[in-house]
């Protein structure tokens, strides 16, 4: 079984129930409706497709709709899936009513989608038998099941997967005041002692994920075991992130090295993101889906035609002046 995407956490920091969990309030309601509709027809829920940049809670959230349901959740990740049979016998498995949850569903191959298809549509697992010629087609019934895919990448995906999601959802950042109620539920269970101020300034610089929150919780209780009394107030965890390398908008030492790179050796930009990508010795994709949401979300960088450009407010948060 793959890793969860949020391995992160410690498992007693997951909401069980989507009574619990903070945030995404527009996603919780879509998923409630459903998840009782459901549950009044006796039927599984209609496959389900998050998308969102990494951390926000996705498969936190196929564990839920796997509580909410009393239901099994069989976790993979797509890259495990990389021959047909790997899949196949998967889906072979699964029970009436299971939740089958596919982490990074956008990097299946072909292959596994043309199984998928037919699985998804008419819960029917299409073997084939023999070559060439002399090959057969053998059909095998599923039980109905419900299939949540996770992605970072929805426009990734091809458009006959897609259109087999029932619902499609966004994960979207959460707001500090949200971040604040995660830290401090994780604080309480992890027996961290911290003020509402400590907390506030954990979630400033959290980049509107949870999952960096719960990290950096950690890292700060740390600090304030060995350098301090154990409490985390406003200023120890200030004192704490600033070590870090991480600034009070939450940007990281790599979000400041593209910034820079960008004004520095490109005026400002526009610059191809390969450009960028090579400059400081990172992955492509890596760029596009953990550091740039957060730069675009929060103003500080833009997208365009011709390439990726600093924003006024970027030049503004790194002490520089924008050129007229």
């Amino acid at each position: 079984m793959a890793v969860p995407e949020d391995a992160v956490h410690e498992p007693g920091l997951r909401p069980q129930r989507l009574a619990d969990y903070t945030g995404q309030r527009e996603l919780k309601d879509v998923l409630q409706i459903a998840i009782d509709a459901a549950k009044h027809r006796n039927e599984p829920l209609d496959h389900v497709l998050l998308y969102g940049p990494p951390g926000l809670g996705k498969t936190t959230m196929a564990q839920i709709i796997g509580n909410e349901m009393a239901v099994p959740v069989r976790i993979t990740s797509a890259p495990a899936l990389e021959r047909p049979r790997d899949i196949a016998g998967l889906l072979a498995t699964l029970k009436p009513g299971e939740v089958l949850f596919i982490d990074e569903i956008h990097r299946l191959n072909r292959l596994a989608e043309e199984i998928l298809y037919p699985a998804m549509e008419d819960y029917r697992l299409d073997i084939t038998i023999g070559k060439g010629q002399t090959a057969k087609i053998k059909s095998l019934p599923l039980p109905r099941f419900t299939l949540i895919g996770a992605t970072t990448r929805a426009g990734a995906l091809s458009a006959p997967l897609r259109d087999r999601f029932g619902l499609i959802q966004r994960l979207n950042f959460y707001h500090e005041d949200e971040l604040m109620t995660i830290i401090l539920r994780a604080a309480e269970l992890l027996g961290v002692r911290i003020d509402e101020g400590g907390a506030a300034s954990l979630a400033r610089r959290s980049r509107g994920t949870p999952r960096i929150a719960n990290r950096l919780l950690k890292r700060v209780r740390d600090f304030a075991q060995v350098r301090a009394d154990g409490n985390v107030t406003a200023a120890l965890a200030d004192q704490a992130l600033d070590r870090m390398g991480v600034d009070p908008a939450g940007l990281d030492p790599i979000d400041r090295q593209m910034l820079m790179t960008i004004i520095q050796h490109h005026r400002g930009g526009p610059v191809g993101v390969e450009t960028v990508a090579a400059a400081i010795s990172e992955d492509v994709t890596t760029i596009e889906d953990i550091y740039e949401p957060f730069l675009l979300q929060r103003g500080f960088l833009a997208r365009t035609p011709r390439g990726r450009m600093v924003t006024p407010l970027g030049y503004s948060h790194l002490g520089l002046e924008a050129p007229v």
